[in-house]
């Protein structure tokens, strides 16, 4: 398929959005990409208005900052096109954290190729207490909302409503176990009523492109 003619001020700016979501994961908003670019934001979102109509780029919606990037330019490697954002939680609250969204720290465009699941959101990793099962400090953990686990799942938990961990969960009849995958740490016992499962965590984001599921 033959791509649109653009001018080198277009080219530079989809170039720009296609390092900048590899590189992030995530659709800068109007004010970081005119910093990037030197330029107004009128002039982004006439570059956006442009790219749209030449079918190079697509809004996720007026209200929507996600912009899902159709096609790759030459010489460019091809990244992933079909995205969603998922919001990322600043700080996890009694119930379900998509709710809460006066905790929210900004969003990430995940592949919804890879992750399926409706009202996901990201949380990031502080520690190391999961670095053999691949969870690393500063990670972004991609979570799927929910109040209940498995055993053996890898969950976001809220200990006393007041602070958010992630584990792995299992029931051990009169209590829950909370185990790290870290052998420098403890596996850690609650009652049922210290608990509460908040999300089950389904993909990990580090850095440019590392996006994974679990």
């Amino acid at each position: 398929m033959t791509l649109p003619e653009l001018t080198p001020k277009q080219q530079r700016f989809l170039n720009y959005l296609e390092q900048t979501v590899r590189r992030t994961g995530k659709t800068p908003s109007l004010r970081q990409a005119a910093a990037d670019m030197g330029v107004s934001h009128a002039a982004i979102s006439q570059m956006i208005k442009i790219l749209e109509d030449k079918k190079m780029i697509k809004r996720g919606g007026h209200y929507s900052r996600t912009i899902h990037l159709l096609r790759s330019s030459p010489g460019t490697t091809a990244i992933r096109r079909q995205g969603k954002e998922a919001p990322i939680i600043g700080r996890i609250a009694a119930g379900l954290p998509l709710y809460a969204q006066e905790e929210w720290d900004g969003s990430i465009l995940i592949d919804a190729d890879i992750f399926r699941g409706s009202n996901l959101f990201a949380l990031r990793i502080k520690g190391d207490s999961m670095k053999d099962a691949a969870i690393l400090n500063g990670d972004l953990v991609i979570c799927e909302p929910r109040q209940f686990a498995e055993n053996g799942e890898i969950i976001v938990a809220l200990v006393h409503q007041e602070e958010a961990t992630v584990k792995r969960f299992f029931h051990r009849g009169d209590h829950i176990l909370l185990k790290p995958e870290n052998p420098s740490y403890a596996p850690m016992k609650y009652n049922f009523d210290e608990i509460l499962i908040q999300g089950k965590v389904v993909g990990v984001h580090r850095g440019s492109d590392v996006m994974e599921s679990l």
